[in-house]
């Protein structure tokens, strides 16, 4: 079992600044790729981000030069720094996981942490 669990999310007003982070434990040695998803009021959940093991990065292009996406320190943990942000950014931010089992390629998500921009 791998648990994924994300934390920092809150109210905050538009122009502002917010992090997530997300570190998953249990049975995962390394993670490959960790991104963030989104899921806006009324839509479906969104990609946002993705850090390669090799700290290759990948944005969506609504956020691209405001959101930066790192591998923290710990193993297995990833920040979301959101900068300039906007109303539009207000949703459920999900962290994922994807990480190597016996049976292959696994994917893991956390519960989700919810992300208010005030106008």
């Amino acid at each position: 079992q791998v648990q994924v669990v994300e934390s920092g999310g809150g109210l905050v007003q538009a122009g502002g600044s917010m992090r997530l982070s997300c570190a998953a434990s249990g049975s995962i040695s390394e993670a490959n790729h960790m991104s963030w998803y989104y899921q806006r009021p009324g839509m479906a959940r969104e990609w946002v981000a993705t850090v390669t093991s090799g700290g290759i990065t990948n944005y969506l292009d609504a956020v691209k030069g405001r959101f930066t996406i790192a591998r923290g320190n710990a193993r297995n943990t990833v920040t979301l720094q959101m900068n300039s942000l906007k109303p539009e950014d207000t949703a459920v931010y999900y962290c994922h996981v994807r990480y190597a089992s016996e049976s292959g390629a696994r994917d893991a998500w956390g519960q989700g942490t919810q992300v208010t921009v005030s106008s």
